[in-house]
């Protein structure tokens, strides 16, 4: 992509995207990264030797056409106030996080308003995620354009209301920790049980596949839990909704914009 894009913090997001870009061939033509712990620049560096590197925000990143926030919420409010006098009038910020809306990031950077959302998820590594992202009402169709082209390369970008975007961090940003754990455990069950490496991490992934390509072909619910007549689990799903509806609804409420 062309274009030069800065990260405010250098943390799991920020590696999760530059390793998409990375494996895609598709690395903006200049990355500037700041972060005030020197081993994760480090460790940035080391992995992607084309990109520049700060302790401060403001020394650069804050100052390229697209200013990324991989911030946690928390802190939002110490740290963009002092990159506000550093963006270009033209600069495009995007928000990597859920909680903060684009009204309450334009507050802190004193009414500055060229603003995006997005929420990353993980997949995005390698070129899987989905991405969804809500724009500000400033930004034109070209800036929305330069946006969806620098998400392309990892994954899907559905352009969505701003208003749906904590719910999509509960279930797409969030959602790969809810299986992948469970995923890893069938996958060391086939091999213990005498499948190969290769023949038990191919069954585990066709078996996910297919199990999703049945959610999509048109059957009820209970149709497509009926099309398997033993479910070794039966006795713990209760528990487990239960956990989903508890634990998930209350991030939710954390997580919900005030």
């Amino acid at each position: 992509m062309r274009g030069s894009v800065g990260f405010v913090g250098g943390g799991r997001v920020a590696r999760i995207m530059l390793e998409g870009w990375h494996r895609a061939g598709a690395m903006p033509e200049r990355v500037v990264v700041a972060d005030p712990n020197p081993a994760t620049l480090e460790a940035l560096k080391a992995r992607f030797p084309s990109i520049e590197v700060c302790p401060d925000a403001n020394c650069r990143a804050a100052d390229q056409s697209v200013v990324l926030l991989g911030l946690h919420p928390p802190v939002f409010a110490g740290s963009l106030p002092e990159i506000t006098s550093t963006l270009k009038p033209g600069a495009i910020v995007v928000s990597l996080a859920p909680k903060m809306t684009i009204a309450k990031l334009s507050a802190m950077l004193g009414g500055f308003d060229r603003i995006a959302r997005v929420i990353p998820n993980a997949p995005s590594i390698v070129g899987s995620g989905f991405n969804p992202v809500a724009f500000g009402s400033a930004l034109g169709e070209d800036d929305r354009a330069a946006i969806l082209e620098l998400l392309a390369p990892l994954g899907d970008a559905p352009v969505v209301d701003e208003a749906s975007l904590e719910a999509y961090a509960i279930t797409a940003a969030m959602g790969p920790t809810y299986f992948w754990f469970q995923l890893y455990e069938l996958r060391e069950l086939g091999r213990s049980f005498g499948l190969s490496d290769e023949a038990a991490a191919t069954a585990v992934e066709r078996m996910t596949r297919g199990a999703l390509d049945t959610m999509n072909a048109g059957l009820t619910p209970a149709e497509v839990m009926d099309l398997v007549p033993v479910h070794p689990l039966a006795e713990t799903e209760p528990a487990v909704i239960e956990a989903y509806r508890s634990r998930l609804g209350a991030t939710m409420e954390k997580i919900r914009p005030a």
